[in-house]
């Protein structure tokens, strides 16, 4: 198989040689650079300098330079995001010291739906369609309302189609056994764009003792069978089909997902003849109608509505490993399905005069949410979320900008609190710029959390549907001053943040081996971050360092200090030889150790801790053929990360250590990827 995929990349690339004089390529670029400009909480697209929120992008030129083939791929080297991984529930992360449940992700404005045990998958997230990422640190409550408490992702994808046809195809072999393939086209008459784009990503999983380029021709039913990281089969496909107006897009998008993981047991004790296997599937189908762009000369309209359905199963079997005869188990939580539907319907319109004092937004958001399954109480419930949101942008004076939000809702459910925000935006210079935020972020208790059931010999676990929304203080300040140094440039960004998280939604114990939901805890964290990154025509140099402080609940009982704190770094390198159409990149993160307390089953007080690791991707990318073909290859993970350790009571020697998972070990990848176009 992985010489067959490798004659395959090689055969296209004879093709496209042959090909080259009947066809021209041009890659799909967006009406601005990708660097620049924004949509993620602004009143209409605009410069990223301009815009009062920070704004973080993550370009396609670093999407593609990463290898990154999902979204977890790309974020693993971004400041003050820490990811976890579990090789059942998936990739998840964390920003500013707070969990992923508290992360909205969306793509192109639209909620992800499918959160398993409060986070979605990042891995599930395919970056093939993908032109940029924008990442907003803090709450964007007023904007988006639940779940963007701790932070907002927002996966822009490919819109631009400037010839009549285009054909793109990318192969992806990775040296652990990941073999991927995607394609899109795309197809323009006069106002009216058509795009299709899918593919298929395949991995045959991964044992810690697996040796580099290991294929398993002959497999066995021994110990061998059963994965670290397990094998996983991804299916997805998009639609996009826009028509413009003379200032409007009409847009409908449609997104399809399905994805399978199977994690097989070990041959069971005595003889060895039989296992159980999981089989996990996930299939996710999202459409969004979407309608934007100027009204007049002074106003912009965003109307979006949009359908989500979620579907997750699990079914477990038992295998004879002598005659591969599978039985369904029969135990309570064997077979499971449970089914998530959202309907969201949001319009906003604003101003958008930059002459003007002052500009404003208005609009409104529904969300309907209905969960059925045989745990969920009564097998189904729903839940509505109704709200009035606006802001305004006040300049005073040409280098001021003051942006008060605020939001209003009904919930179905439970009460919910209004939510406040306020952004000052100050051009103290020419290239220096200073940014202040007050915001109040909100998530809403899930629909498992307010009616889970689930009731067995061992478990008794019910939801509390008398739960309160968790509600945090999120304040942040940064700072941005740019340099000329000649022909280079020197870029110099800082920023501290504090959060206060109140009513945080825990399992607790509330009876004899009964398990319920409550507000009960309470969170903060705060951070400095410090960036330096210089430019010049062949190089790019980034440096940055942070440091995250996170509260300590068991410092109230005066059991250890009240915050503790963990670092992190990064220093990334570009080089770009444009003569030569080549470029090459390293990309470093250190995650610093990561200490926390907590209550033995005595009631004893442990100290814990994380293991530090560092993480390094070293990559080359050269364009052929009038840039019809690019092709990338490099090493993931040079250090080798595979396992690190969490200790309990500070000590290696005297204490209880576990494994956590974080990579894959040294591994290698190629990239291919070739582009059609039709000459106009």
């Amino acid at each position: 198989m992985k010489k067959s995929f490798i004659l395959l990349m090689l055969i296209v690339v004879a093709c496209l040689h042959q090909g080259g004089n009947v066809l021209n390529a041009q890659i799909d670029k967006c009406p601005h650079p990708i660097d620049t400009v924004v949509v993620t909480a602004q009143y209409a697209p605009g410069s990223v300098e301009n815009a009062v929120h920070k704004v973080k992008v993550i370009g396609q030129e670093k999407i593609e330079s990463m290898g990154a083939q999902n979204l977890r791929d790309v974020l693993s080297n971004e400041m003050n995001i820490r990811l976890s991984q579990d090789n059942i529930l998936g990739s998840n992360m964390s920003i500013q010291g707070i969990s992923g449940q508290n992360v909205k992700i969306m793509v192109d404005g639209v909620p992800v739906s499918g959160r398993l045990n409060g986070s979605i998958d990042l891995s599930q997230i395919n970056l093939y369609n993908v032109e940029r990422i924008e990442i907003v640190d803090g709450p964007l409550s007023v904007n988006y309302g639940t779940d963007a408490l701790a932070g907002t992702v927002n996966i822009i994808t490919k819109k631009g189609q400037a010839r009549k046809f285009s054909f793109s195809n990318e192969l992806y072999y990775e040296s652990i056994g990941q073999y991927n393939a995607n394609a899109r086209l795309g197809l323009r008459k006069g106002r009216t764009v058509l795009a299709l784009s899918g593919g298929r990503n395949f991995f045959d999983g991964w044992r810690n003792n697996d040796p580099l380029f290991y294929y398993n021709l002959n497999p066995v039913a021994d110990s061998t069978r059963h994965a670290d990281w397990k094998p996983k089969e991804q299916y997805f496909a998009n639609l996009m089909l826009a028509r413009y107006f003379k200032q409007l897009k009409l847009s409908l998008n449609s997104d399809f997902f399905n994805e399978r993981v199977t994690n097989r047991g070990l041959p069971r004790l005595p003889y060895g003849e039989n296992a159980f296997d999981d089989i996990y599937k996930t299939i996710r189908l999202s459409n969004a109608l979407n309608l934007k762009g100027q009204l007049g000369q002074r106003h912009y309209l965003n109307a979006m509505l949009a359908y989500t359905d979620f579907v997750r199963t699990k079914n477990t079997f038992y295998k004879d490993l002598t005659t591969l005869e599978e039985i369904a188990d029969s135990e309570p939580g064997g077979q499971d399905t449970s089914t998530f539907r959202n309907l969201l319907s949001r319009t906003s319109i604003s101003t958008i005069r930059d002459s003007s004092k002052i500009n404003f937004e208005l609009g409104y958001d529904i969300n309907l949410e209905q969960a059925s399954g045989i745990r969920i109480k009564n097998t189904q419930q729903s839940i509505g979320d109704f709200a009035l949101f606006g802001s305004a942008e006040y300049r005073p004076i040409k280098r001021l900008v003051i942006r008060p939000g605020l939001r209003v809702m009904h919930n179905t459910a439970y009460k919910a609190p209004p939510v406040p925000s306020l952004n000052v935006k100050y051009l103290i210079g020419k290239n220096l710029s200073m940014r202040f935020s007050y915001a109040r972020g909100f998530r809403s208790p899930s629909l498992k959390e307010l009616y889970f059931y689930f009731v067995d010999v061992n478990h008794y676990i019910a939801g509390n549907p008398n739960l309160r929304a968790e509600y945090s203080h999120n304040f942040n300040f940064s700072t941005s001053e740019s340099f000329k140094l000649g022909k280079n440039t020197l870029k110099i960004e800082n920023s501290l943040f504090f959060n206060r998280i109140e009513n945080m939604i825990s399992l607790a114990q509330n009876g004899d081996n009964r398990f319920s939901y409550f507000n009960l805890e309470k969170h903060q964290t705060l951070g400095v971050q410090a960036q330096v990154e210089f430019n010049t025509a062949n190089y790019t140099v980034s440096i940055a360092g942070l440091y995250t402080g996170r509260y300590n609940q068991l410092s109230e009982s005066h059991i250890g200090e009240t915050f503790t704190y963990s670092p992190e770094a990064r220093c990334n390198i570009m080089y770009r030889w444009p003569k030569a159409k080549l470029s090459a990149n390293l990309y470093y993160k250190y995650t610093g150790m990561l200490p926390s307390f907590m209550l033995d089953e005595n009631g004893g007080a442990i100290r814990t801790q994380i293991q530090a690791y560092n993480m390094a991707d070293l990559s080359v990318t050269k364009k052929l053929f009038n840039d019809r073909v690019g092709i990338t290859a490099g090493c993931k993970n040079l250090f080798n990360v595979r396992n690190i350790t969490g200790i309990s009571n500070g000590s290696a020697h005297s204490a209880s250590q576990s494994s956590i998972a974080i990579g894959t070990g040294r591994n290698f990848f190629v990239r291919l990827e070739y582009q059609l176009d039709s000459r106009e």
